[in-house]
C-alpha cells in the first residue's frame, strides 16, 4: 500500500469518527433541549393552569375530567375580583414600597460591596466575614425588637418600618452578590481612573455602576420580589386598610372568598402579573448578572 492510499485511508477514517462524533454532539444537544422543554413545562403548568381557572365559571373549575380551555371565557371574574377589594389601592401601596425598597438596596449595598471590593482597608475580610455571617440570623428573630424600636418612634401604621432600614446596608447577600461581580471588573481601569484624578467615589459612579447593571439589575428583581411577596412585614406594621398592601389584600381576599375559586384566581393572576412583565423585560440583564457573579471568587 502506498503512502497515498495510507493517507486516503486515515483521511476517511477521521471523516467517519468525525461524522459520529458530530452526530453524538446533535443527540446530546437533542437530549438537553427535550430535558430543558419538559422542565419549562412542568414550571409554567401551576402558571398556565392559574390562567385558565381565572376564565372558568364556579362549575367548570370543578369539572372532570377537567379542560385547559374556558368554554365561554368568563372575563367579569376580573371585575368582580378588583371591585370586591380596592387592589388598585393595595397596588399602588406595593409599589410605592417595592420602588422605595428597589433604590435603598441598590445604593447602599452597591456602596458596601465597592467598599469592600475595591477599597484595602484593616481588617476587610473579616468584617465581610460578619456581614455574611448575618444570612445565617433568620429575619424573625429580629421581628420583636424592630417592632419595639419602631413603635417606640412612632412609626406604626406607616411604611417607614419596610422602606427606611433597607437604606442601611442593603443586605448581606446583595452585598455579596455585587462584591463578586465587582471583582471582575479590571482593576486597570480604576488605576487609569485615579492617575486622570478621579476620586473613589467617581470611580464608584462612573466606572463601576456603568459596567455592572447586570447585577444590579439583578438585585432589584430579587429586592422587589422580596417586598412584593412580603406578608409578615406589612402584617405586623399595617393596621388601616389604606395601608394595606397586595400581600394582605389577597391573604384577606382569601379569607372572604374561601368558596369563590374563580374570583380568587382572577385575583392571584392581576396581581402576579407586574412580576412576570419585570422579569419579561429584564430577563436578559438579569441571566447575564447571575452568570457572571460567579467567574471570580
Amino acid at each position: 500500500m502506498t503512502t497515498l492510499d495510507l493517507s486516503q485511508s486515515e483521511l476517511a477514517v477521521g471523516s467517519r469518527e468525525g461524522y459520529a462524533g458530530r452526530r453524538q454532539s446533535r443527540a446530546a444537544r437533542l437530549l438537553a433541549y427535550a430535558i430543558l422543554i419538559f422542565v419549562a413545562l412542568m414550571m409554567l403548568f401551576p402558571f398556565l393552569w392559574l390562567i385558565s381557572s381565572s376564565l372558568k365559571s364556579q362549575l367548570e373549575i370543578f369539572n372532570y375530567p377537567p379542560s385547559w380551555i374556558p368554554n365561554p371565557p368568563v372575563f367579569q371574574n376580573y371585575v368582580d375580583a378588583m371591585t370586591f377589594r380596592p387592589f388598585p389601592l393595595y397596588l399602588r401601596n406595593s409599589l410605592a414600597i417595592a420602588i422605595l425598597n428597589v433604590i435603598a438596596v441598590v445604593t447602599s449595598s452597591s456602596l458596601c460591596a465597592y467598599g469592600f471590593a475595591r477599597i484595602r482597608f484593616w481588617g476587610r475580610d473579616f468584617w465581610f466575614g460578619i456581614v455574611i455571617a448575618t444570612l445565617l440570623l433568620p429575619n424573625i428573630v429580629t421581628l420583636v425588637p424592630q417592632f419595639i424600636i419602631f413603635t417606640r418612634l412612632g412609626w406604626v401604621d406607616t411604611i417607614l418600618p419596610l422602606t427606611v432600614p433597607i437604606f442601611f446596608g442593603g443586605g448581606a447577600f446583595n452585598v455579596f452578590l455585587l462584591r463578586q461581580f465587582f471583582r471582575t471588573i479590571p482593576e486597570e481601569l480604576a488605576d487609569a481612573a485615579r492617575i486622570d484624578g478621579c476620586t473613589e467615589f467617581g470611580i464608584y459612579w462612573r466606572i463601576m455602576l456603568p459596567l455592572s447593571r447586570p447585577a444590579l439589575v439583578t438585585v432589584s428583581i430579587f429586592t422587589f420580589l422580596a417586598a412584593w411577596n412580603d406578608l409578615i412585614g406589612p402584617l405586623v406594621y399595617l393596621r388601616t386598610p389604606d395601608t394595606y398592601t397586595v400581600a394582605i389584600g389577597l391573604a384577606q381576599f382569601r379569607g372572604a372568598m374561601t368558596t369563590r375559586w374563580d374570583l380568587q384566581m382572577a385575583a392571584a393572576t392581576l396581581m402576579v402579573l407586574p412580576v412576570i412583565i419585570l422579569f419579561f423585560f429584564a430577563q436578559r440583564y438579569f441571566i447575564k448578572g447571575i452568570v457572571m457573579t460567579g467567574l471570580k471568587g
